[in-house]
């Protein structure tokens, strides 16, 4: 199995944890990631609405490398998912951007076609791996360790661009965690905003949604939230500490990227998958 890696912002300056301890794992499961080395910011949520056409070829340019590999395109971070599946969506359905973009490509002798799908990890590890692949695989299962899946809002809605879950119900992280030996807790947060991407504006009202969603897990008893999200890791391991104050909430709770959990289920250690480097220690 062979997939274009979209090396996200986030995960090569902020959480790169993310990536160090997915490089520790793919191997053992015989997938492989190609880095995009020339792929670029997807602008997050927020290009699009500041120019929309820049947002195109941008995006556009990045799926048409992974075209060019003949591979999809697979990220790990929520936000670059729907940011490009967006995009994709887009060019898919226009042939006037199509043609658009394309007419900015031609110069580095790159063609947007559209032939390359663009997924996320998780996808790719509960559909194309299979979970029953992957539970063969563990070697230390996470049993009676109690985790809060934590989707957040990129990798769910719209569901018209996504498609995978439920958004009022979804079920691929819980399905990923039991196949690894761990067990669920059920609390209402788990598809709800982590409030990172209005930190720089409203500070105030995103850690009010940071914190309830912590405090809903720590007081369904959660050891641990697991994220497919690496903006939504950071919201709430590096912001834990202030979305928490006030509340009386007992404890702190760590907080992993699916990538750690299930590095951790494959026997390794959690200084080699970066968990060391959490604001929250596990």
């Amino acid at each position: 199995m062979k997939y274009a890696y979209f090396l996200s912002c986030i995960n090569e300056s902020m959480t790169k944890e993310v990536d160090l301890s997915l490089t520790r794992w793919v191997k053992d499961l015989g997938i492989e990631l190609v880095n995009l080395e020339k792929g670029t910011c997807c602008g997050g949520s927020n290009l699009d609405y500041v120019s929309p056409d820049h947002f195109l070829v941008i995006n556009g340019r990045n799926i048409a490398l992974a075209e060019k590999m003949g591979l999809d395109l697979v990220t790990s971070c929520s936000t670059c998912l729907m940011t490009l599946r967006r995009a994709k969506q887009a060019l898919d359905s226009s042939p006037e951007k199509r043609e658009l973009v394309n007419g900015h490509l031609a110069g580095e002798g790159l063609r947007y076609n559209g032939t390359s799908d663009v997924k996320h990890l998780l996808w790719v590890l509960t559909e194309d791996y299979g979970l029953n692949r992957l539970a063969a695989k563990v070697t230390a299962p996470l049993w009676g360790v109690r985790f809060a899946p934590f989707y957040g809002c990129h990798i769910l809605r719209p569901s018209s661009l996504l498609g995978r879950d439920n958004p009022t119900a979804p079920s691929s992280l819980d399905r990923l965690v039991e196949a690894l030996g761990g067990s669920l807790v059920e609390y209402g947060s788990k598809n709800k905003c982590c409030g990172f991407h209005t930190l720089l504006v409203a500070e105030q009202q995103s850690l009010s949604m940071t914190g309830n969603a912590l405090e809903d897990a720590v007081r369904a008893g959660a050891d641990y939230i697991v994220t497919p999200c690496p903006l939504c890791h950071t919201a709430l391991d590096a912001y834990q500490d202030k979305a928490l104050d006030g509340r009386g909430v007992s404890r702190n709770i760590p907080v992993l990227h699916l990538s750690q959990m299930v590095g951790l289920a494959l026997g390794y250690s959690k200084e080699e998958l970066g968990i060391d480097r959490h604001m929250i220690a596990a």
